[in-house]
This record gives C-alpha cells, sequence and structure tokens, in this order.
C-alpha cells in the first residue's frame, strides 16, 4: 500500500461518520417493486481476467454491483464486501466495477487492481474490466442499465461517488441504490439481502 492507501484506511471510520448524513449516504428504493423493462439477465461483463460472464448465471442469487477505486476514502470498503460476500456466498454475487470517474482515484491497469484488492483485502469476489460507471458515451453497458429507467424501470441516479452500491434481487429488478456512506455491513444493505422474492426467474 501507498501512504496515501494506508491513511485513507485508518481515517475510514471518521470519513463514514462524517459523510453519512450528506448524499454519500442516501438510500433509494423500488418500493413498488417496478420490473425492468429491459432484462438484467441479457447482459454481460468481461471480467478482471479477460473471461466473459453472461447475467445468465446470476439467476436466483441477488447481485451486489459497486463501483471501485484503489486510492479513495471508502477503499476500505473492500474488506467489508469480501466478509459480506462470505457470509451471503451462497445467495449472494459482488461485482466490483473499477473506475476512475471520481477525482482519478483508479489509475491502475486491470493486472494491478486485482493484485491490490487480493494482496491487501483478500478479495474473491468478482471483478469487471475497469471501465466508465457515470452517464456519458463510454458508460458500461451495466451501468447505462442500472442508471437508466428506460432500462431497469424506476431509477436514474447515477454512483454519488466512489463505492456506490446497486442491488438486484433474485428475479433480476433493481431494487435498492446505497450510496458510498452506506457500509455493505449496514442494516439496510443485510436487511436488504436477506428480504425473500417470491417469484424466481426460470
Amino acid at each position: 500500500m501507498t501512504f496515501r492507501q494506508v491513511l485513507t484506511k485508518k481515517l475510514y471510520p471518521l470519513i463514514m461518520r462524517l459523510s453519512r448524513g450528506g448524499k454519500n449516504g442516501q438510500i433509494l428504493t423500488n418500493k413498488q417493486h417496478i420490473a425492468p423493462k429491459v432484462p438484467f439477465y441479457g447482459l454481460t461483463i468481461q471480467q478482471n481476467n479477460g473471461q466473459v460472464l453472461s447475467f445468465k448465471q446470476l439467476k436466483n442469487k441477488k447481485v451486489l454491483l459497486v463501483n471501485t477505486a484503489s486510492n479513495c476514502g471508502y477503499t476500505n470498503q473492500f474488506a467489508e464486501l469480501q466478509n459480506l460476500y462470505e457470509k451471503y456466498t451462497d445467495k449472494l454475487v459482488i461485482i466490483g466495477f473499477p473506475a476512475n470517474n471520481f477525482r482519478e482515484q483508479e489509475k491502475s491497469n486491470d493486472a494491478k487492481i486485482a493484485k491490490f484488492c487480493q494482496l491487501n483485502y483478500g478479495v474473491t469476489f468478482l471483478l469487471a474490466q475497469k471501465s466508465s460507471v457515470i452517464k456519458g458515451a463510454e458508460q458500461n453497458p451495466v451501468y447505462q442499465w442500472l442508471t437508466s429507467a428506460e432500462q431497469n424501470g424506476w431509477n436514474t441516479h447515477q454512483p454519488d461517488w466512489n463505492f456506490g452500491k446497486y442491488l438486484v434481487d433474485e428475479t433480476g429488478t433493481l431494487t435498492d441504490y446505497f450510496a458510498p456512506a452506506v457500509s455493505p455491513l449496514g442494516t439496510e444493505v443485510i436487511s436488504a439481502i436477506q428480504k425473500q422474492t417470491s417469484a424466481l426467474p426460470k
């Protein structure tokens, strides 16, 4: 780790306390359970290792999609995400989307990102190839789906900063957005993951 990374790791609890009350602490919920207009399971990603993952493989599990960065005040959430993944590995898939959109806090290439995550946080959940997660011509197609009501059915909100978290349920419906200052191990996230979904896709 660099000096900056060590420092931000130590300051993480303070950063979380100070930012929870602002926009980085907001939660958006699909209270009416509006179904997507474009199927979530039609999406694919290029993984960090170059392999293609079809989201058809994610049916019947909840999926947490998180835009990540290695040099952010929230970077310690890698550890919390790994903890969450290990706790709910039978029902939850986590996919990290490294992005350099916010103050260029992810300048590394895919190989260095994977090494950083594994060595410092023991990350074993999925990582996508580095891409853009904010609206624009270069936005990752998955994030186009997450931030377009014409695709996901209701949400237009893009990540506020690194470590914004989108939760998709077992039916491929976008249910929640948790802003960066909402801990992956917070009661709001845990409750949403534990919530039962009745009609599962075939």
